[in-house]
Order: C-alpha cells, then structure tokens, then sequence
C-alpha cells in the first residue's frame, strides 16, 4: 500500500541500529526546487544547514550509537542533480551520515534494485515511488523477509564498492 513520505518520519527517529539507503536517481524534483539547488546552478556551494531538522536527528542518533549511510549511484559523468548531492553531502557528513557512490555501471553489474529505499535495523524496508519528473508520489513500508533480506544483500554487495562521496566530489569537482 502507497502511503505518503511524512508518514514513515517517526521510523528516522525511532530505529535502533542501522538506517541505510540506497539512491538509484539522476536527479529529484525536491531538490531542483530548492533555493540551495538553484545557487548550487550559478555555482556556489551548498551552504551548510547545521540546524536543519535532518542534521540534528542525525547527530542525536549517532550519538546514541546508530548509524546512518547510503549509496547513491551516479552517473559518469554525474549529471547536476548527482553533482549537488555530492556538493551537499558535506553537510550530511558533519552531522553523522557516511555517504558513498557507486558509478551505475558498477549498480547494473551487481544487479541493484533501480528504485529507492531506506532499509531500517534490516528488518524495515521503505521503497520509494518516484514518478518521470522525479516527484515521490509515495511509499511502501514493508517486513516482508524476502524484500527485506533482498535489500539487505544490495547494501552489502553495494557499500563495499562504494567510494567515499568526498573523493568522488573532489575529482568531479576538478573536472568541471
């Protein structure tokens, strides 16, 4: 059943261990319409958001001893949605979050799901439904072992391949 992202807010504050995810695309609409986006276009960088709600959950959970991470697939080259999140993770990093990127080439080799998600405590999976303009239209939250034990074996075949998002940054970045 499709239910709205603001729904499954409490899983980010209430899981124990691990909150991972896994971003397949090339851009999302959220971003774009954002003013950080936008002065990311004219070429400056992202400025940090310390107080943004994200950050300071991050930071009380990480202190608790759990972990945030992802993997976000990019594309070679990254496309401008890919390069503001890379440009960006900086803020996600000072708060706690360990962001790596894998280049998709790598993602359709180890045969990744082409669709997002966050899996919690390897036992909650929230699948994302994102329609053509990149726009989530909702998610899935689901326990079922088979999703969730799939999910399970795509991070773990994904984050060690992964490279830091700072390295990658650093060489897309000299390149531009």
């Amino acid at each position: 059943m499709l239910v709205p992202f603001e729904s499954i807010a409490h899983l980010f504050s209430e899981f124990e261990h691990t909150a991972f995810r896994l971003e397949t695309r090339r851009g999302y609409a959220s971003d774009r319409q954002g003013a950080r986006y936008q002065a990311f276009m004219r070429g400056m960088d992202p400025v940090a958001e310390p107080g943004n709600p994200w950050h300071i959950n991050v930071r009380e959970k990480t202190a608790q001893g759990a972990r945030f991470s992802r993997v976000r697939i990019i594309d070679e080259p990254p496309t401008d949605g890919q390069r503001f999140l890379m440009a960006s993770a900086t803020s996600n990093a000072a708060s706690g979050e360990n962001i790596r990127v894998l280049a998709r080439s790598e993602a359709v080799r180890l045969e990744l799901p082409e669709y997002d998600f966050w899996l919690f405590d390897s036992r909650t999976v929230v699948r994302f439904h994102i329609d053509d303009q990149d726009v989530t239209t909702g998610v899935e939250v689901t326990e079922d072992p088979a999703i969730v034990l799939s999910a399970c074996q795509a991070r773990d075949r994904a984050w060690p391949l992964a490279a830091p998002t700072a390295e990658v940054w650093a060489q897309v970045r000299s390149s531009v």
